[in-house]
């Protein structure tokens, strides 16, 4: 009897390790992180690779700025409005503290301008400004900000302004900020934007540098927002791209001046050194070809709507394989980015994941006179 209680309490006592401590399956005690919380991540699949403290609630100072950026550039996507609308800065925006571009009531600046103020620049009042413009109101922007991390899948985040200075409530995880930069990743000119090191406002007069040294001092590095309050302490969202392989990194709570930036480069380091990414084909490239009838063409190519690949630990390049399932035929009419067929990725012959296959244009039905033209063509060609 004894000895049943003693392994039901040993198998208790690991399922409730499991579940309270589950970073410590993924951190490493050889990397020396002062972070108080960080997460390392595959930005293709979504794998943790190393964290600690990952969903650990924290001030996320101006990484807040991250959520702003990409309700800013979904608006351009949406055609909400236009790079070069002109945003008005109101009293609310003027007041604004901290880092800023000490914008003017009434000012005049494109909305190109205030996103770039945003990435490079971290300014509070163009995070206002921009909010203001879309949504009438900046609550009325905090709730879609709410909104968008519930969307996504952002667990543990609660915004309550658009600039990250502190508030109460105004908390977020180092998993739930990796989370968001994967799919900031996929918003159209963010990472043009995130990516700029310098930049001239107003004609010349007013000169931004990038908050990020992570784009002078590490190779790869192309996005996302530093952050630092006394709360916050020193915080950064990052990600970098060395020979297909995409990692992002979230670092919270570092407690020296740019040690959110050492950090974030040792974790780099780890996952680069360990890790490779396997490209079969890259994004929008050509992966085979559909026969097309009673169409203007014969044939249509596909195009791969992602990269079609995979992460693996480095010696491992040989259990990552593919496999491509794509249809004969099909009529017309076929229109652009229609799928026609998906490849598939799998390590030790497990599924890691599926790309779409989408016709690279349209191909519209000929008309019956067309159709009888082409098949007397080819009957005397035979």
């Amino acid at each position: 009897m004894n000895k049943r209680r003693n392994l039901a309490l040993m198998v208790l006592l690991i399922f409730l390790f499991s579940i309270l401590a589950p970073s410590a399956l993924v951190a490493n005690d050889n990397l020396n992180v002062e972070a108080e919380s960080y997460i390392l991540m595959d930005a293709d699949s979504g794998k943790v690779l190393l964290a600690k403290n990952e969903h650990q609630k924290l001030a996320p100072a101006s990484m807040t700025k991250l959520m702003t950026l990409v309700l800013a550039l979904e608006a351009v996507v949406e055609g909400k409005v236009t790079l070069q609308e002109k945003v008005v800065t109101s009293e609310n925006a003027w007041r604004m503290g901290g880092s800023q571009i000490y914008l003017e009531p009434g000012e005049e600046m494109t909305f190109e301008d205030m996103v770039i103020a945003i990435s490079a620049g971290s300014a509070n009042d163009a995070c206002v400004a921009v909010a203001e413009h879309l949504e009438g109101t900046h609550q009325d922007f905090v709730d879609k900000m709410n909104e968008r991390a519930k969307d996504l899948g952002m667990k543990n985040t609660h915004f309550v302004n658009s600039y990250g200075l502190p508030g109460d409530n105004h908390l977020t995880t180092s998993y739930d900020m990796a989370i968001l930069a994967r799919y900031a990743i996929t918003v159209p000119r963010m990472l043009s934007y995130t990516s700029i090191k310098e930049y001239n406002l107003r004609q010349g007069d007013f000169k931004l540098f990038n908050t990020n040294k992570l784009l002078w001092w590490y190779d790869g590095a192309d996005g996302f927002k530093t952050g630092w309050t006394n709360e916050a302490k020193y915080c950064l969202v990052s990600t970098a791209k060395r020979d297909g392989l995409r990692l992002i990194a979230v670092v919270m709570a570092s407690p020296e001046p740019r040690g959110n930036f050492r950090d974030s480069m040792q974790l780099f380091n780890y996952g680069f050194a360990k890790y490779s990414y396997k490209t079969f084909f890259s994004k929008g490239s050509i992966c085979g070809v559909v026969n097309v009838g009673k169409g203007l063409e014969d044939r249509i190519e596909v195009i791969a709507d992602q990269d079609v690949g995979s992460i693996y630990q480095k010696g491992e390049d040989e259990k990552i394989t593919y496999q491509k399932d794509l249809i004969d035929y099909i009529d017309a009419p076929v229109r652009e980015g229609q799928k026609l067929g998906e490849i598939s990725i799998f390590k030790d012959g497990k599924l890691q994941k599926k790309v779409d296959l989408n016709a690279y244009k349209s191909v519209e039905r000929s008309g019956v006179i067309k159709q009888i033209i082409k098949m007397l063509g080819e009957t005397f060609l035979l």
